[in-house]
C-alpha cells in the first residue's frame, strides 16, 4: 500500500506546514479578484488598520472572520475581491512620529511641515511592511493587486471631490465655534474622540457683586480659571428671586469688568442657586446662550492649555495651575465661600489622554442634519443595511437622531490638507480640488482633515470613485458585507453609510456583521495598563494560525464579546491534531487510489451510509449557518461531526474492511474516505486554511488548490435515514456495553456474554445485520440476538432505544447494586417522562410550537416511557 508518510510528517506541526505557504498562494494568484463576468461578485473591503503599530488580537479577529467569508464564497464561484488597505490616522501616527523625534532630542518644528511629512511616510512604510507580514502569518485570501492607503493619490481625490462638492451644496461650513480642544496634541477633536471618565472635582461657590453695590448674586463653577472669561451672568426670565436684576451688571471680581445680568430659559431655576455665569469662548451651552444675547467672546487660554494674556496676572500659567492660584486668590477676596466635593464626568482626549478643553476656535464643519436624514431614511426601504445582531440597527439609528455637526479640521501636519485657500490681500476663501491659478496670491489651510473623512469613504474611493466609470466600481460596489467591532458604529459605520448615500445613491454595504471586544479570561478589556495584552503572533508562534483563527471565530455568538484562553487556543490544536492524525491514517490506506478511481457504487456497510448522510446534514448546517454569520454554531456542527462521527466511529469501523480480505469492500471504504475527507476539509478550509490545504493536496483531487475547489453540495441520494437510524442504535449498544464493562471493572479485551433482547423484529434485523461491529467493538465471548430469551437472574442491564442489552456476568455483579443502579436509571426516566409530559400539557406550547417540534416531544415521550417499563421490569426480576 502507499503511504503519505513522506509529505506528511508523523506529528502535527502546524511552523512546518504553514511555511511557505502563504507564498505559494500568492504565487497562485488565487485570492485576486478576476473580473469575470460569468460570476456573481462579491466584496469585501477590510476595516484599513492604522499605521501606527503592530495588529491585536482584535485585528487577528475580525479579519479571520471576513477571510472565512471570503474564502468560502470563492469556494461557492462568486468573483471574490476581498480589498486590502491601511489608514494614515492622522493623530495617532503624528503622535507616533513625534515621540519618536523627542527621543532623538528634536521637534516637528525642528524639520518643518515638509520634512516632518517625509519622516512620516517613513514610518508608514515600515508599519506597513509589518502589518502585512502579519496579514501573512494569519493567512489573509487577500487582493494585493488592489492594495489601497488612505493617503494615496486616488483616495486624495476623492478626498478632495467630496470636501469641494459638500462646501458648494452648503454642508461643509467654516465658523467660530466652541469645539472639544487637546491641549496636548495642540487639535480639535470630533465628539467621538473624548473619552469621558469619572474625576473628583469640586463645585466653587462665588458671590459676584451688584455694580450698584444693591448686593450680590451667587454662581458656581467646576472651572474657576475660566471666570477671566466670562461676559454675563444668566437667570431664568420667569424666576422670582432674580427678574427684576435683568439688565443690571455686575462686577467680574479680580478682572474688575463690568458685566450685565440676562434672562434665558436655558437656566435651570431649581439647579445650584439658578443663577449661571457664563462665559462663552470656553463652554458650549454658555456659547449658543452668547450668541442669542450677543455677548462678546473672551478667550483666555493658549492652545497648549496655558492661560494667555487676556488672563491678567495669570498668563503663562498651566490651566490647573492657575485654577490653584485664583481659588486662593479668590479666598482671600472673601469672593469664593464654598468648596464643596463633586464627582463629574470630564472629557479626556482617545490619542493623548489629556482633559480635553472646550475651547473656542475657527474650524471647519460638515452640516450633519440633511446627511443624517438621508441615512435614516434609508432604514426604512428594503436595500437598507442589515446590522448583525439587528440590535445594533438601535444603537446606529439612536445616534444618527441626535447627530451634531462634525468638526472635521484637526491641527496636524499629517493628513489630507484641506483644500482651502485664503487671498493674502483680500481674505477671500476659496475652495477646489485644485489651487488657484495666481496660486502666489493664496495661502492654503495650514488643517488637515479629521481621519474618519477620509475613511468614511473607503467602501467606493478604494474603487475607483470618483470616476464612476471605473472598472472596479461599477463591477464591486457596493460591497456585500462589513464585519467590524461595535466600538467604531459611531466613528466608522455611520460615516460610511451617510457618505456612500450623499455621493453614490446607495447603502456601502449589504450587511454589518458585529463583534464584540477581545477580553481576557476574567473579562477586563485588553490594555498596557493592566498588562493583559496577547500578541496574535505570539500565539501562532506557539500553536499555529489555524488553532488561533478557529478559536477567534468559533468563540463567541454575534455581537459578543470574546474571552481569550491559552487553554482554549489549546484545545484547538489538539483538535487541529485529531484531524491531522485521522486524515494520516486515511491517506495511509488509499493504496494509489487516484481521484478518478473514487467509486462507492458498489455496496456499502451501514457506517458508509450514515457517514455520507451525516457529512449531507453538516453540509446543509454549516452552509446555512455560515450564511447567517453563526459561526460559533458552525464550529459546534464541524467540531462534532469531525471528532466524533469521522474519527471516532467511522475511521474505528473502516478498519474492519481495510484490513480484512474484501477487496470491493476495501475499494468503497477508500473511496469514501478520500470523498468524505476532501468534503470535510473544504468545509473546514475557511477555518483552518493551512491544515486543510496541506491535507488536501495529499488526497486524491482535481484541481490546484483548495482554495479554489467547489464548496461542497448535499447530494440528497447519498442520505439513507434507515442506515442513520441503525448507526445510531448500534453505537448506543456500543456505549452501553462499554459503560457496564467500565462499571464493573472488566477491560475490553475480556470476553464476556452478551444478550440482546430486541422489542420487534425490524430491531432484530438491524441487530442482526451489524452483527461484525458488534462482535468487533463489544468483544463477546458468546452472541445471542432474539426476541424471546430468558434473562438470566444475575445481570447489567443496559435499556436502549428498541432493546435491551444483558451482560450475564456471573461473579462479577452485586445484584443489590444493579438493583440501586437501576433504581437511580429508573428516577432519571422518571423525571424526563414528567418533563415531557408536563411540556405537553402546557396548553402555550402546544398552540404557539410547530407540529414538528410537538411530534419530537411525543416521540421522546413514548422512547421514556418504554425505557422505564423495560427498567421496572428488570428491577422486579432481580429481587425475584
Amino acid at each position: 500500500m502507499e503511504t503519505k508518510e513522506l509529505t506528511m510528517p508523523t506529528k502535527y506541526d502546524p511552523q512546518t506546514i504553514e511555511k511557505g505557504r502563504y507564498e505559494w498562494w500568492l504565487k497562485g494568484k488565487f485570492f485576486e479578484a478576476k473580473d469575470d463576468e460569468s460570476k456573481q461578485p462579491y466584496t469585501i473591503v477590510i476595516p484599513p488598520p492604522n499605521v501606527t503599530g503592530k495588529l491585536h488580537l482584535g485585528h487577528a479577529w475580525d479579519t479571520t472572520l471576513q477571510d472565512i467569508l471570503t474564502r468560502m464564497k470563492r469556494m461557492q464561484g462568486y468573483d471574490v475581491l476581498w480589498l486590502p488597505g491601511m489608514d494614515h490616522a492622522g493623530i495617532a501616527t503624528q503622535a507616533k512620529v513625534e515621540e519618536k523625534l523627542r527621543n532623538e532630542g528634536k521637534s516637528r518644528y525642528d524639520l518643518g511641515r515638509e520634512k516632518f511629512v517625509e519622516e512620516t511616510w517613513k514610518w508608514k512604510e515600515e508599519y506597513a511592511s509589518h502589518i502585512r507580514q502579519q496579514w501573512a502569518k494569519l493567512g489573509l485570501g487577500l487582493d494585493y493587486s488592489r492594495e489601497r492607503f488612505t493617503l494615496d493619490e486616488g483616495l486624495s481625490d476623492a478626498v478632495k471631490e467630496v470636501f469641494v462638492t459638500l462646501y458648494k451644496k452648503g454642508l461643509i461650513y467654516r465658523g467660530e465655534y466652541i469645539i472639544n480642544w487637546d491641549p496636548s496634541t495642540k487639535t480639535a477633536l470630533s465628539d467621538i474622540e473624548v473619552i469621558y471618565k469619572d474625576v473628583q472635582g469640586a463645585f466653587y461657590h462665588m458671590n459676584y457683586p451688584l455694580a450698584d453695590g444693591s448686593g450680590h448674586i451667587e454662581v458656581a463653577t467646576t472651572r474657576p480659571e475660566t471666570m477671566l472669561g466670562d461676559t454675563a451672568v444668566a437667570v431664568h426670565p420667569e424666576d422670582d428671586r432674580y427678574k427684576h436684576l435683568i439688565g443690571k451688571t455686575v462686577i467680574l471680581p479680580i478682572v474688575g469688568r463690568e458685566i450685565p445680568i440676562v434672562g434665558d430659559d436655558y437656566v435651570d431655576m431649581e439647579f445650584g442657586s439658578g443663577a449661571v455665569k457664563i462665559t462663552p469662548a470656553h463652554d458650549p451651552n454658555d456659547f449658543e446662550l452668547g450668541n442669542r444675547h450677543n455677548l462678546e467672546r473672551v478667550l483666555v487660554m493658549n492652545e497648549d492649555g496655558s492661560m494667555n494674556e487676556k488672563a491678567g496676572k495669570y498668563q503663562g500659567l498651566d490651566r490647573f495651575e492657575c485654577r490653584k492660584q485664583i481659588v486662593k486668590d479668590l479666598q482671600e477676596l472673601g469672593v469664593l465661600f464654598k468648596i464643596e466635593e463633586h464627582m463629574h464626568s470630564v472629557g479626556h482626549s482617545e490619542r493623548s489622554g489629556a482633559v480635553v478643553e472646550p475651547y473656542l476656535s475657527t474650524q471647519w464643519f460638515v452640516k450633519m442634519q440633511p446627511l443624517a436624514d438621508q441615512a435614516i431614511a434609508l432604514q426604512d426601504k428594503e436595500n437598507k443595511v442589515n446590522f448583525v445582531p439587528d440590535r445594533f440597527e438601535k444603537t446606529y439609528l439612536r445616534w444618527m437622531e441626535n447627530i451634531r455637526d462634525w468638526c472635521i479640521s484637526r491641527q496636524l501636519w499629517w493628513g489630507h490638507r484641506i483644500p482651502a485657500w485664503y487671498h493674502k490681500e483680500t481674505g477671500e476663501v476659496y475652495v477646489g480640488t485644485e489651487a488657484p491659478a495666481d496660486a502666489e496670491n493664496w495661502e492654503q489651510d495650514k488643517d488637515v482633515l479629521d481621519t474618519w473623512f477620509s475613511s468614511a469613504l473607503w467602501p467606493f474611493s478604494t474603487m475607483g470613485w470618483p470616476n464612476n466609470e471605473a472598472a472596479d466600481f461599477k463591477r464591486y460596489f457596493p460591497t456585500d458585507a462589513l464585519v467590524t467591532g461595535y466600538d467604531i458604529i459611531f466613528f466608522w459605520v455611520s460615516r460610511m453609510i451617510f457618505q456612500s448615500i450623499e455621493f453614490t445613491g446607495e447603502r456601502p454595504f449589504k450587511d454589518v456583521l458585529i463583534h464584540g471586544l477581545v477580553r481576557d479570561e476574567q473579562g477586563r478589556k485588553m490594555s498596557k495598563s493592566l498588562g493583559n495584552g496577547v500578541d496574535p503572533m505570539d500565539v501562532i508562534e506557539k500553536y499555529g494560525a489555524d488553532a488561533l483563527r478557529y478559536f477567534l471565530s468559533t468563540g463567541s455568538s454575534p455581537g459578543q464579546d470574546l474571552r481569550f484562553s491559552f487553554e482554549k487556543v489549546e484545545s484547538t490544536w489538539n483538535f487541529a491534531n485529531k484531524i491531522w492524525n485521522a486524515s494520516r491514517f486515511a491517506l495511509m490506506n488509499m493504496d494509489g487510489l487516484t481521484f478518478e478511481e473514487i467509486d462507492f457504487s458498489g455496496e456499502k456497510s451501514v457506517a458508509d451510509k450514515w457517514i455520507l448522510t451525516r457529512l449531507n446534514e453538516t453540509i446543509e448546517h454549516v452552509t446555512r449557518l455560515s450564511e447567517r454569520y453563526e459561526f460559533g454554531e458552525v464550529g459546534r456542527a464541524l467540531y462534532n461531526f469531525i471528532w466524533d462521527d469521522f474519527c471516532d466511529w467511522y475511521i474505528e469501523m473502516a478498519k474492519l474492511p481495510l484490513y480484512g480480505e474484501d477487496e470491493a469492500a476495501k475499494k468503497t471504504t477508500r473511496s469514501i474516505l478520500a470523498y468524505v475527507l476532501d468534503h470535510t476539509m473544504r468545509l473546514l478550509h475557511p477555518f483552518m486554511p493551512f491544515i486543510t490545504e496541506e491535507i488536501w493536496q495529499n488526497l486524491p483531487h482535481e484541481g490546484e488548490s483548495i482554495t479554489t475547489a467547489a464548496w461542497p453540495a448535499v447530494k440528497p441520494e447519498l442520505t439513507d435515514e434507515q442506515a442513520a437510524q441503525e448507526m445510531k442504535l448500534l453505537v448506543e449498544m456500543i456505549r452501553a456495553v462499554r459503560n457496564i464493562r467500565a462499571e464493573v471493572n472488566t477491560p475490553l479485551s475480556k470476553k464476556i456474554k452478551m444478550i440482546v433482547k430486541a422489542k420487534d423484529d425490524s430491531v432484530l434485523k438491524a441487530v442482526e445485520t451489524n452483527r461484525s461491529y458488534i462482535e468487533r467493538f463489544c468483544n463477546p465471548e458468546e452472541l445471542q440476538i432474539g426476541i424471546e430469551i430468558d434473562v438470566p437472574e444475575k445481570a447489567m442491564t443496559a435499556v436502549v432505544t428498541g432493546l435491551e442489552i444483558i451482560l450475564p456476568l456471573e461473579g462479577l455483579i452485586n445484584i443489590d447494586e444493579e438493583i440501586a443502579r437501576l433504581n437511580k436509571e429508573l428516577d432519571r426516566l422518571t423525571k424526563e417522562v414528567d418533563r415531557v409530559q408536563k411540556k405537553l400539557s402546557n396548553e402555550g406550547f402546544m398552540k404557539k410550537a410547530p407540529e414538528s417540534v410537538v411530534e419530537e416531544e411525543r416521540a421522546k415521550e413514548k422512547d421514556y416511557l418504554e425505557k422505564r417499563n423495560t427498567v421496572e421490569a428488570r428491577i422486579k426480576e432481580l429481587r425475584g
